[in-house]
């Protein structure tokens, strides 16, 4: 097998993910590991747009979020979300007066947890300074949907998802194919935990249990951040915005997970309408993330 420490890191990764799409991840990573190659995504095309009445900028969330995902689509073409560079672009928009309006265009099942929490909170701070509008277009899921809470409003296209509110892992038991393919790992450390819910030996009830405290952790740092973005107690996080489950538009605009259903046209249509006159020829900005 190739690749066995890139596996292993994927297991024992908290993510904040649709479980589908850690499926695929999981699937993905074995065919790699197999080594059979698999073609790179092209690069992400960008557009500019004018508008007679400011300037808005639409920064796009698409594809798997990841603290620091740039450094693999450096080698292997674009196909996902930096928080590290998401951050940076939402600082300069905030920090550029031309801008007046910020949109952030998700497209996400959501992904690893790091760096989450922080772009998140950039966010959250940042619509004090100007309208951040995120927009699931189409589906806004866990990571993607921590990160869009924190937004001044939260808009769903007709056809969109969003929530899947909560955090998993997985682990990996490979002792048994090790056996089947006559030879076994010993794993030599020191410090008791050091090499607690490695690959190569059945997952112990003392490690489940600390990896489930984890998982735990994270999640009432998602639910209770959701709460306070949303405006909702945590209870109706928990309890009424789908348990973990991603909801059609209008279930979710039930559930209070988003404020309106439009179109990114109308979204747009909207804040370049109420975008100040005095700049009379600003342009809309699709930016990817680089």
């Amino acid at each position: 097998m190739k690749y066995p420490r890139i596996v292993e890191a994927v297991f024992n990764t908290p993510w904040a993910i649709m479980p589908d799409k850690l499926d695929a991840i999981i699937e993905f990573i074995g065919i790699k590991a197999s080594g059979f190659d698999v073609q790179a995504m092209p690069e992400a095309m960008q557009h500019t747009t004018e508008s007679p009445s400011g300037q808005v900028q639409v920064i796009p969330v698409h594809g798997v979020i990841s603290h620091r995902i740039h450094m693999v689509n450096n080698i292997s073409g674009a196909g996902g979300t930096s928080t590290e560079l998401l951050g940076m672009q939402i600082d300069r928009a905030v920090n550029d007066p031309s801008v007046t309006t910020i949109v952030l265009d998700i497209d996400s099942p959501g992904g690893s947890v790091a760096g989450v929490q922080e772009v998140a909170e950039k966010i959250y701070q940042a619509r004090e300074s100007k309208p951040i509008i995120a927009v699931a277009n189409s589906m806004a899921a866990s990571a993607a949907y921590w990160i869009g809470s924190a937004a001044s409003e939260f808009v769903i296209t007709p056809s969109g998802m969003a929530g899947s509110i909560g955090v998993l892992t997985a682990h990996t038991d490979v002792s048994k194919f090790e056996e089947n393919e006559g030879f076994k790992t010993t794993m030599i450390s020191a410090g008791k935990y050091k090499v607690e819910g490695n690959q190569f030996e059945p997952l112990s009830d003392e490690a489940t249990q600390s990896i489930q405290s984890v998982i735990d952790s994270y999640y009432e740092e998602f639910a209770s951040t959701v709460a306070r973005n949303r405006g909702a107690s945590l209870s109706d996080v928990k309890n009424g915005y789908g348990e973990g489950r991603a909801l059609t538009a209008k279930d979710a605009l039930i559930a209070g997970l988003v404020d309106t259903i439009e179109t990114m046209d109308q979204v747009l249509s909207r804040v370049t309408k109420t975008a100040p006159s005095r700049r009379m020829n600003a342009e809309i900005d699709l930016l990817e993330i680089q």
